[in-house]
């Protein structure tokens, strides 16, 4: 199976938060208002579902404990939350704490993966969350201290699951497909009962509202989810939530080009500004290679050019044998006398001859 080249994994990976740049639109003119729980529940269990019917593998052993732990924090915990955030919050402050999700990242990082803070890293997260501040921040109201809660637990709870899902990786022989799977199942099942108890029962729904939360579970969650976990097997954690500023990027690019929402200077000046920072971001520093001893399997091309060439000695060239049948190198005279009773042969002989007629 051929193997993805970095740049087009960081482009695919980057379509998860393009994607869910889009909710926000999708949610306002298609699905019924004031239901967020009912559609994180939407998003989250059939997708789930339809992910575990394609991969066809359920969790063994620990992993039904990582499992869960990985979908509250990764679905069940951070929708609830996110969208508590956004109601409680004026405008596009909720998109703004999000954004520090690369710079807990990073300090998690350290905490859990041993990966020491970096001044670039460190930096880069910053920008982009003062760019995305200029897009979405706007000038209303005061702050509501359960939504900063909110947003804050709900940015700490997916950064958290992007570090633990980094940390874990996968169990042997499954792939991204059933690990999204397992996640979105558990964390829609940890939804479901909340929505049920705060919500009431669900709305009736007409066309266009079907019509979005197929899309909601389907591209928006279930394809999406698969390319951000499938990045984070393969890409750092910090490099993975330094795609997190293109979903508010993507929001306000939507609602100018589809809802008609005009965008000021500023703000075209912070989505440069995040932007330019996420994709420094992706531009990680090259590590020198290290001499490795020892045998490269045979394919390992990197293991092959990371082996240092040992000086070898020449093996001695062989010219005669003594008469004792020992091999003698050449350029080494043969002193040994041949043993008593044994007549010379060949070029013995001539020694010989040549002994007893000058004897």
């Amino acid at each position: 199976m051929p193997t993805t080249s970095r740049p087009a994994l960081i482009l695919l990976t980057a379509l998860a938060p393009v994607s869910w740049g889009t909710t926000y639109a999708v949610t306002t003119q298609f699905l019924p208002p004031d239901r967020p729980l009912f559609t994180g529940l939407m998003r989250a269990l059939p997708a789930g579902l339809v992910l575990l019917a394609l991969a066809r593998v359920l969790p063994r052993g620990a992993w039904w404990w990582k499992s869960a732990v990985l979908g509250a924090l990764n679905i069940g915990a951070f929708f609830p939350l996110l969208f508590l955030s956004a109601y409680r919050l004026p405008g596009g402050m909720a998109a703004v704490v999000g954004s520090v999700g690369p710079l807990i990242v990073v300090g998690l990082s350290a905490v859990l993966l041993g990966q020491r803070p970096t001044a670039r890293s460190v930096l880069t997260g910053a920008v982009a969350a003062f760019g995305v501040s200029l897009v979405v921040l706007k000038a209303a109201g005061a702050l509501d201290p359960v939504g900063v809660l909110a947003a804050l637990a709900s940015t700490a709870s997916m950064s958290t699951g992007t570090v633990l899902t980094k940390r874990w990786g996968r169990p042997d022989g499954v792939g991204p497909l059933a690990l999204t799977g397992w996640q979105l199942t558990a964390g829609g099942l940890l939804i479901a009962p909340v929505a049920f108890l705060v919500e009431g029962a669900p709305p009736a729904l007409d066309g266009r509202a079907v019509g979005g939360y197929l899309y909601l579970a389907l591209a928006n969650t279930a394809i999406a989810y698969w390319l951000w976990f499938r990045g984070i097997g393969r890409l750092s954690a910090t490099q993975v939530t330094l795609l997190g500023p293109l979903s508010p990027l993507t929001a306000a690019v939507v609602g100018w080009a589809a809802l008609g929402q005009a965008l000021t200077a500023v703000q075209v000046a912070g989505m440069a500004l995040a932007f330019g920072a996420t994709v420094f971001g992706q531009i990680g520093p090259r590590t020198p290679p290290v001499p490795v001893r020892g045998v490269a399997s045979r394919g390992n091309t990197v293991t092959q050019r990371r082996r240092r060439s040992w000086p070898r000695s020449p093996a001695p060239v062989v010219a005669s044998r003594s008469p004792r049948g020992r091999a003698v190198p050449a350029g080494v005279p043969c002193t040994v006398p041949p043993p008593a009773g044994r007549r010379p042969t060949g070029s013995g002989r001539a020694v010989a001859a040549r002994s007893e007629s000058t004897g």
